[in-house]
């Protein structure tokens, strides 16, 4: 027979997967907690959001508020990295219920003396556990329940709001009924909020022509720095494969001198562990790393677990490949492209228990040579739970090391590399043009329970992307895309300096670079300035000063009136700091519309004065009304406004 309860919990929010999932959040964040608490009868009942971090002893407890239809809520903040559990609690509080009946008859004219009676009960199981004022009132209180000639005063402190929150404070729990345990994983904060971006260190030198090292990036960091990135995401470093290396535009057949692709990776010079000699020495990579923190950029380094054919791994763990009768291994393919220069892993190995401890050795490898960041090529490739396995592993040790998924495939396959662990995933917005895209694509991240596991990382270009609408586009178009990514996104990155100098050359009808610097060096000159590069300055900047930028999922769109121009609000969690960013998406045209000013969110009434300041220009308007008429032309194609009240 089961154990007598009358206390029901059920749809508990956050949560994913009943509860196998953890949701994530970043150090300083809230939870916000809902849930469904019900009893039978007309019973006073009452719930606890319970809490506590994996170090505590302790659970930390919230009481949860009504709010329609039997739902509680309650939230918490987290304050440290790691792990929390939560959980609710209900049951039916005697007391409290004691007091409402109470408090009816009163109303009723009903005379209550042996109610008076029962509360003094009540006020005598909690009087040692309160504080000593409260106790010499719950005291005061027994002997006044118990007194005709005080019945007056009694009914009134009965029903008293100081009564109520005593009752509140210490509850005497009665059939109480607890729900399973959730998990929330805390990160540090760059989990939620970073600007990445990207370059190959080989084309860092001063020499057209001449391979790139380390010690030629020194004198990009200031640049990288000043144009407000914080992080600085290196392509694969490690030494290339000699056969079957690519040459330029990905012909199958190397010349002379070609550098190959730097995701061929093992040769002759070492593996995962190793560094392409070209490039430097493991002391060079060190003081790049440290010189780049000294200036607020973190490195983070490109994780590909694939092998070239010449790979170390292929001689000594044969078993890591799944050979062929004819002594081959089919080399890797994702049509229509084909990998001639490099041999997938076989993660159904007999040895698979070695592979994946090297996977981790080398990841401890760069952690030890002070990589915090890792972006991870073709997660999507690998088994699922093997990435749950080796973050964990990784994060025990270190919780300090982010995991971006470079995975462009389907929803569900994306979504279960975020809930396997992954800090951040890149996302289809680089393909997302139309108003009705943008809005559709942004609320399906931030509306649903994505936003609970998934951080979306906005990439206007990669290496391996070159979109269409880029393709010859204006610098209109440009700064249109970069706007688009930095203020809908708290995470976002670009590949440069190919992005901020419009560099576009395609390969006829694809999305890829003519000459693409994946498999050669190039040259660029780093400190060309343009108005891309003065704009992108600017709005990094804005974003490390607006909170209300620094996360992703407080966003509402609003209407323009216009198909071609899309505006959003957005707030941080206090609403000290709100901000209205108006984009045209006509690269070519001006465009005008009616923004509609979201007055609810706002607290404000129609007719009453709001002062938008655009952060870009230091322009400031004054609108009195809901409707507000703007104008954007391609020259400038938008306004970034905080809203003072």
């Amino acid at each position: 027979m089961q154990n007598q309860s009358r206390i029901v919990i059920e749809n508990i929010a956050p949560q994913l997967n009943s509860g196998k999932v953890s949701i994530k959040r970043v150090v300083d964040e809230i939870v916000n907690v809902t849930a469904d608490v019900l009893v039978d009868g007309h019973d006073v009942l009452q719930a606890n959001l319970l809490f506590k971090h994996e170090k505590d002893n302790k659970w930390s407890d919230i009481r949860m508020t009504p709010t329609c239809n039997d739902e509680y809520t309650a939230c918490f903040q987290t304050s440290k990295q790691g792990f929390y559990s939560y959980k609710i609690e209900g049951w039916v509080d005697y007391a409290l219920n004691w007091q409402h009946g109470l408090g009816r008859k009163i109303d009723d004219s009903q005379h209550v003396n042996s109610e008076l009676l029962e509360g003094a009960e009540l006020l005598v199981a909690i009087v040692d556990k309160v504080a000593p004022e409260e106790k010499d009132y719950l005291l005061h209180l027994i002997y006044i329940f118990k007194n005709d000639k005080t019945y007056s005063e009694a009914i009134k402190e009965a029903v008293s709001e100081r009564l109520t929150s005593i009752l509140k404070k210490y509850p005497e729990k009665f059939l109480t009924e607890t729900s399973q345990e959730y998990n929330v994983y805390v990160d540090r904060k760059k989990a939620r909020f970073s600007t990445w971006y990207e370059f190959f260190p080989r084309s860092a030198s001063e020499q057209e022509g001449k391979h790139g090292t380390f010690n030629d990036c020194h004198r990009i960091l200031p640049r990288v720095a000043q144009m407000g990135f914080d992080t600085l995401y290196f392509p694969p470093i490690h030494p290339i494969g000699e056969v079957n290396r690519k040459g330029k535009n990905n012909t199958t057949v190397a010349q002379d001198g070609d550098v190959g692709s730097t995701w061929g990776i093992g040769s002759k010079y070492g593996g995962h562990k190793d560094i392409h000699p070209e490039l430097g020495s493991l002391e060079d990579f060190k003081n790049l790393v440290a010189k780049a923190k000294e200036l607020g950029i973190e490195v983070a380094m490109d994780y590909a677990l694939q092998a070239a054919p010449d790979h170390p791994w292929v001689t000594e763990h044969p078993d890591w490949f799944k050979w062929r009768p004819d002594g081959t291994v089919q080399y890797a393919e994702n049509p229509p492209k084909k990998y001639q220069d490099i041999l997938p892993i076989y993660w159904e190995s007999k040895d698979f228990k070695n592979l994946w401890q090297e996977c981790l050795d080398s990841l401890f490898y760069w952690i030890d040579c002070g990589i915090n960041i890792f972006r991870v090529d073709n997660p999507h490739t690998k088994p699922y739970f093997f990435w749950g396995w080796i973050i964990a592993e990784v994060k025990k040790q270190h919780p300090d090391v982010l995991f971006l998924a470079e995975a462009f495939t389907r929803p569900k396959v994306m979504q279960q590399l975020a809930k396997q662990g992954y800090t951040q995933s890149y996302t289809y917005f680089t393909w997302r043009e139309s108003k009705h895209e943008l809005i559709e694509y942004v609320n399906e991240l931030t509306k649903t329970n994505q936003k609970e596991y998934m951080r979306p990382n906005f990439w206007p270009n990669t290496p391996d992307i070159n979109p269409f609408h880029l393709q010859g586009a204006p610098e209109s178009k440009y700064l249109q895309r970069y706007v688009l990514a930095a203020t809908l996104s708290s995470n976002i990155g670009i590949y440069g300096p190919v992005f901020e100098q419009m560099i576009s050359d395609p390969i006829p009808g694809k999305e890829e670079y003519y000459m693409s610097e994946k498999f050669q060096l190039c040259h660029y000159d780093w400190f060309k300035q343009n108005k891309v590069t003065t704009l992108i300055t600017k709005i990094n900047q804005i974003r490390k000063e607006q909170e209300s930028y620094q996360q992703t999922n407080n966003i509402k769109f609003v209407e323009t009136g216009n198909d071609q121009i899309i505006a959003f609000y957005k707030w941080n969690d206090t609403r000290s700091n709100e901000t209205l960013t108006i984009i045209s998406l006509d690269a070519y045209n001006s465009q005008s519309g009616s923004i509609q000013l979201p007055l609810h969110d706002l607290k404000i009434h129609n007719g009453q004065k709001v002062q938008v300041e655009d952060l870009v220009t230091r322009n400031c308007y004054d609108w009195y009304n809901e409707w507000n008429y703007v104008e954007l032309h391609a020259t400038l194609p938008f306004h970034i406004f905080k809203i003072n009240k």
